[in-house]
């Protein structure tokens, strides 16, 4: 592997430009036309224009992008997260075509993408789950089936996707009927797929998830957990590492059925396993994601690991560097997802750096930010030795932190860190959106 592009945009594909770079690696960036100024264009070794600005007609794209490859002599294709980092299809015309894929094989990604077949297959490989759709549906009257034997509240899903597009609780007949055909479109949009699914709604757990990694020669590694309580919308705001709720006994639990399930389905590659943790082992598996997260930072800085350098190295066929299975964290690290809620020019711009703090973006003074994409626009990292510490130097990284010319979520952030249960630990998914005087941030765009 001599030469990698990157099958994306935004902060992403700069800190998959920078991984590749760091290990020696020339890159390819691809780009639509309202991104010709972005960083990741700029950064890249050699970069193509695959389409406008319509991501059906560039980002997702997928003969653009594998002609942008054969073109460019590629020999690794990187899809980030996102657009088509869980399409299987695209997995496969990758390897069909010559290019290897980062990420697992197109057929555990498709088992895996799949709800229904994911499920059934992390049930058999011992992990529990919350009663859900016997199979993906596409049409209402399927929906309404499901939903009716299930039992509401029940929460319809996206088949192909995460981050909240295509995800809505739904309360009874009449509001699934309301909601299914926006929920639906929501998800063609994001993914180019229209099949759905449901589970069955719980109203106070919290948000877990595991961080693995596999080799090509059986070896799995447990980096951690990460908890992404904090949701707005059903949208991640802000991510947690280590799980600070969590009990060490199910810690356990979780951390040994992930392992295992990681070994049942012959997963290789960097992935996650999601829960919704009830309580003392109470914990139902939601969804695997088989890509790098948004929320990857914080689990690199706790467990001093560069994630996409190991998904590369995987990918290239190299053993881990691990000596055991379980990688448990050091310190404690928080992350924040800076929103734009307009579009526009960036005027001035300071970003808070060094003293534990890291900040992954895409953005510089005078870059135009488009109105076609995902809403985030960076991210605030910190690092400290307890979560009370964490969290007071993620206040003083936000008070710093300047971006103008544009709307965010910045006052949103700030607001919301120093809310009493937030301190304290004490929230659920729901706490957000059910707070008595809710902190709004008016978005225009939402989120990967």
């Amino acid at each position: 592997m001599k030469k990698v592009l990157i099958a994306n945009r935004g902060e992403i594909a700069v800190r998959i430009i920078r991984a590749c770079h760091e290990l020696g690696l020339k890159t390819v960036a691809v780009y639509a036309t309202a991104d010709a100024q972005a960083l990741h264009v700029q950064l890249a070794d050699e970069a193509v224009c695959i389409g406008p600005a319509d991501p059906q007609k560039s980002y997702l794209n997928q003969p653009n992008i594998l002609a942008a490859a054969a073109n460019t002599q590629a020999d690794a294709i990187h899809p980030g997260y996102g657009f088509l980092s869980e399409n299987p299809d695209f997995a496969a015309a990758c390897n069909d075509s010559g290019f290897t894929f980062i990420g697992p094989t197109s057929q555990v990604m498709q088992q895996m993408g799949e709800k229904s077949r994911a499920r059934a297959t992390m049930q058999a490989a011992g992990v529990p789950i919350t009663p859900g759709s016997d199979h993906e549906f596409t049409t209402q009257t399927e929906g309404l089936a499901a939903a009716k034997k299930i039992g509401y509240p029940v929460m319809l899903k996206a088949s192909a996707g995460g981050g909240g597009k295509g995800m809505r609780v739904i309360q009874s007949e009449a509001e699934f009927k309301a909601q299914f055909d926006l929920a639906q479109s929501e998800a063609i949009n994001a993914f180019g797929d229209r099949e759905m699914y449901l589970e069955k709604y719980l109203a106070q757990p919290r948000h877990i998830e595991v961080q693995i990694a596999a080799d090509q020669f059986g070896q799995v590694a447990i980096l951690g957990e990460r908890d992404c309580t904090i949701q707005q919308h059903h949208q991640k705001v802000i991510e947690e590492a280590p799980a600070a709720k969590l009990d060490a006994a199910t810690r356990k639990m979780m951390y040994t059925v992930s392992a295992n399930a990681v070994k049942d389905i012959g997963y290789v590659g960097v992935g996650t396993l999601e829960f919704l943790y009830n309580g003392p082992k109470q914990f139902y598996f939601m969804e695997m994601n088989t890509r790098i997260q948004v929320e990857h930072p914080i689990t690199e800085l706790t467990t001093t690991t560069d994630l996409v350098q190991l998904q590369l190295q995987i990918a290239a066929g190299r053993p881990l560097p691990f000596q055991t299975t379980f990688i448990q964290p050091q310190r404690y690290a928080i992350e924040c997802r800076v929103n734009a809620l307009s579009a526009g020019q960036v005027t001035a711009l300071h970003l808070p750096a060094g003293n534990g703090v890291r900040v992954e973006t895409a953005l510089y003074q005078g870059y135009r930010v488009p109105p076609y994409y995902d809403a985030m626009i960076a991210k605030i990292i910190v690092l400290a030795d307890t979560r009370q510490q964490a969290l007071a130097k993620l206040r003083v990284a936000l008070d710093e932190t300047v971006i103008a010319g544009i709307h965010t979520n910045l006052d949103f952030l700030m607001e919301l860190i120093q809310e009493p249960d937030y301190i304290a630990n004490q929230t659920n998914i729901n706490w957000l959106d059910q707070l008595t005087q809710p902190i709004t941030q008016h978005a225009v765009f939402t989120e990967i």
